[in-house]
């Protein structure tokens, strides 16, 4: 957005070019104008080179180690040993329902081996880490007479007979897979899937779209086979799938934020060609953006989906207000070239502070230390960008040869009398006038001071991180957060793992210490309400240890003797190989929780955290945090972190940005009041909404500070201008108020158009920006045209 500093009949009316000089303006305008010819050439070579990038190079995707916080702690101890966490990394779990009977119907049995070879031969799965009731590793134990018997829980002999099937149906009760492999009520079982980070045969990153889209069409088509049953499947990778289908409906609502901004401009023109224009102008400037990105080798993930509609919102805010300036010049007389320079010598330095202060929103996400946040701070920039090319430069050369319609123009004039004797719109700017009074400039600041205190009570209850069950991401009716609720009700063993990893040397894992220090780790975690369960190779080795004395109670316990404690690690290697690593110098313990929400994953970190702190040794070290509760754990540090850090430095540059353009500490203080009680409100409707303070939440308020300051900087900069030249108060905001207040409603009218629609996205993070920033774009216009006025009163009766 950008603003008019100056009003437009401040510059002579210049009916014929050869009474213009062609040697006047800027170097800048000079060299722009003076060859519009080669502007428009280049400018279409390169949207034609950017359209074919984004075209033919641009992916949609997105990554789980682009989700995490790379520089955290936890993460950092994650992803060290990363290698030796197979089970608690990208996983996906499959659930095959028989809604006819249970897991022991051979039909059903015939089902699931089916899924379970697809999910084998699956490009990106590892293998060797897989588990199902098909699997060779998920073994059965028992103690008899003569020692330990085992083999794997799906006989070797199994053939379908009832035989065959009875022996299973022992085998899974002496193996303790129910619960986590098969369902507590034997209805259903459960395939664990863990996933490598790239594709071995094509060394690629794992194309999460394909990937779920196998598993639609190679797994969930099952359900329409022979044998009816229902396939339930969670995990990152689906969970990421279900979004990038999601973004392609998102897609489609870009056409429908176009036609709501082109009805907008067209409704305050009533121009065609122009209105044309500045929309054209607007997709032009996307494509650059999405070329670029390309260019760069980004890809768009389902944050950065919504960048294009930012660009597209604010590249038609600076062509109105370009069309603006040529419209009523042009209506004056001006001849159209004329016009087109005046309006760009009057609004170029303008918009481009005004784009500045759009950047600094953007540009402050990259303190976040989230790549995926990181990467729309990026893209975000490169779309501010492009549209000084765009926008504030190739458009003014386009309407200079295009224009406007005169019978527009005509109409333009026509109503700037008609408001200049309170007709029309103007007696809506004259009820504004009166803010600039005590009387109602004093009730104005009351009422925001009273909003002020309400909205700041209300948003101390503004929790970090989910306070919903399920994936947040989409909406508790989507198919992922069903399938997930199944699972949660059906299984012991949630998907919500919350892992603390015990380093030692080589070795150092079976010492007696190390694993009494891990088991009293574990009992503390049990007490943690929210904690289900855990487990860890203490656990397996103290059952081994009783096993090994004909299974009485009296040796359930962790011996002192290293070689007993050897041989039980050795027999639970066998059936659980994920407890430890091949060096035996690190071992989880794993807690599962009931859910994934931000008071759960507080409570048992502080738990953990205070145990590792107590317990660590140089020997043997409790780090923090693995499995997708610490994974999220972590992200909900680091967003608590940069949530006030991240506010701090936007309002820091955007009152250095204010302090610059106004020279006046008092009119800094006009400009960000309004947008302060707009930061405070927008939280308090983040409580009443239900919504945490979480990694799709956190960039809003940014990006509502960065782009609604334009607003004041609208009406401020003619106000100022106005009184330094000596007007009141009073006229002086009715002289700025004439020349902007259409704009600035048209500008936040079109915003709130560009993103409204993301409310209706089936992907829940990006309703949840939707509102918000619709509610931030327009609060920040009322507060703008209300207290701007009514701030003035107080801080700026004489400038």
């Amino acid at each position: 957005m950008d603003m008019g500093t100056c009003a437009p009949d401040t510059m002579p009316v210049v009916r014929d070019l050869k009474d213009f000089d062609q040697r006047s303006g800027s170097r800048l305008e000079r060299l722009v104008f003076n060859n519009r010819l080669a502007v428009v050439l280049l400018c279409a070579i390169a949207t034609v080179l950017l359209a074919w990038l984004a075209v033919s190079r641009l992916a949609l995707n997105a990554s789980f180690e682009k989700m995490l916080p790379q520089s955290q702690p936890y993460i950092k101890h994650y992803l060290e040993n990363k290698s030796a966490l197979r089970g608690l990394g990208n996983s996906l779990r499959i659930v095959v329902e028989n809604p006819k009977g249970d897991v022991f119907d051979p039909q059903y049995l015939e089902v699931l081996k089916q899924a379970n070879d697809e999910l084998f031969l699956t490009p990106g799965v590892d293998r060797a880490w897989m588990k199902s009731l098909w699997s060779a590793n998920v073994r059965w134990n028992e103690v008899t007479e003569e020692g330990f018997q085992g083999g794997p829980v799906m006989p070797d002999a199994y053939d379908g007979s009832q035989q065959s099937v009875e022996q299973l149906r022992i085998n899974i009760a002496r193996s303790g897979v129910v619960g986590s492999l098969v369902a507590n009520n034997f209805k259903s079982a459960m395939i664990f899937v863990p996933l490598l980070d790239k594709d071995p045969a094509t060394g690629q990153p794992i194309d999460y779209k394909a990937l779920s889209d196998t598993l639609e069409q190679k797994v969930r088509a099952l359900e329409k086979g022979k044998y009816p049953v229902k396939v339930h499947i969670v995990g990152f990778a689906k969970l990421v799938g279900e979004l990038l289908d999601g973004m392609l409906q998102v897609l489609m609502y870009f056409g429908v934020a176009a036609a709501v901004a082109t009805a907008v401009i067209f409704a305050y023109t009533r121009c065609v060609r122009s209105t044309a224009l500045v929309v054209a102008c607007s997709i032009v400037a996307v494509l650059w953006q999405l070329g670029l990105v390309a260019a760069f080798g980004f890809e768009l993930d389902p944050f950065s989906i919504l960048v294009p509609f930012l660009v597209f919102a604010i590249g038609v805010s600076h062509g109105a207000q370009k069309m603006n300036g040529i419209m009523q010049d042009v209506g004056r007389g001006t001849h159209l070239l004329v016009a087109a320079r005046y309006t760009f010598r009057r609004l170029f330095l303008a918009g481009l502070t005004a784009l500045l202060a759009d950047a600094v929103g953007f540009a402050v996400l990259m303190i976040i230390d989230i790549p995926v946040i990181r990467d729309l701070a990026m893209t975000a920039s490169l779309g501010v960008a492009v549209l000084i090319f765009t926008n504030l430069l190739l458009l003014p050369v386009l309407l200079s040869y295009i224009g406007v319609s005169p019978a527009a123009a005509a109409r333009t004039m026509r109503e700037e009398r008609a408001e200049s004797h309170g007709r029309g719109l103007g007696a809506a700017w004259q009820w504004l006038d009166r803010f600039t009074e005590r009387r109602y400039a004093t009730a104005a600041v009351l009422v925001a001071l009273v909003l002020g205190v309400g909205g700041a009570a209300l948003s101390l209850r503004l929790k970090i991180g989910d306070l919903d069950p399920g994936a947040p991401e989409l909406r508790k009716e989507s198919r992922y957060n069903r399938d997930n609720g199944y699972i949660t009700a059906n299984y012991s063993l949630s998907s919500d793992q919350f892992a603390v990893m015990v380093k030692t040397p080589a070795e150092g894992c079976l010492k007696y210490d190390t694993l009494l220090e891990a088991d009293r780790l574990a009992w503390q975690l049990q007490q943690v309400p929210g904690v289900q369960t855990t487990v860890s190779l203490a656990d397996a080795v103290r059952q081994v240890t009783a096993g090994s004395a004909e299974g009485s109670p009296k040796w359930l316990t962790i011996s002192r003797n290293q070689d007993v404690l050897n041989y039980g690690a050795q027999q639970a290697s066998t059936n659980n190989p994920d407890l430890f690593n091949s060096e035996c110098s690190m071992m989880p313990v794993i807690a599962y929780l009931a859910d994934h929400k931000a008071e759960t994953l507080e409570r048992v970190v502080q738990a953990a955290d205070g145990f590792a702190r107590e317990h660590s040794t140089p020997e043997r070290q409790f780090l923090l945090a693995a499995g997708s509760a610490g994974i999220e754990a972590a992200t909900n540090i680091v967003v608590k972190e940069s949530n006030t850090r991240m506010l701090l430095y936007v309002y820091a540059a955007v009152v250095a940005l204010c302090f610059i353009t106004f020279r006046s500490w008092r009119a800094v203080l006009v400009a960000v009041l309004p947008l302060l009680l707009t930061s405070i409100l927008c939280e308090a409707l983040m409580v009443a909404l239900g919504m945490g303070v979480k990694v799709a939440t956190l960039p809003v308020i940014a990006l509502g500070v960065g782009i609604g300051v334009d607003y004041a900087l609208y009406l401020l900069s003619v106000q100022l201008a106005q009184q330094r030249a000596g007007a009141s108060l009073g006229d002086a905001y009715r002289h700025a108020v004439q020349f902007t207040g259409k704009v600035v409603g048209l500008v936040g009218i079109t915003l709130a158009a560009g993103v409204v629609c993301w409310a209706w996205s089936p992907i829940k993070f990006q309703a949840d920006m939707g509102i918000l920033l619709t509610f931030m774009f327009t609060l920040n216009m009322v507060g703008a045209l209300v207290l701007v006025p009514a701030l003035s009163h107080f801080f700026l009766k004489k400038a």
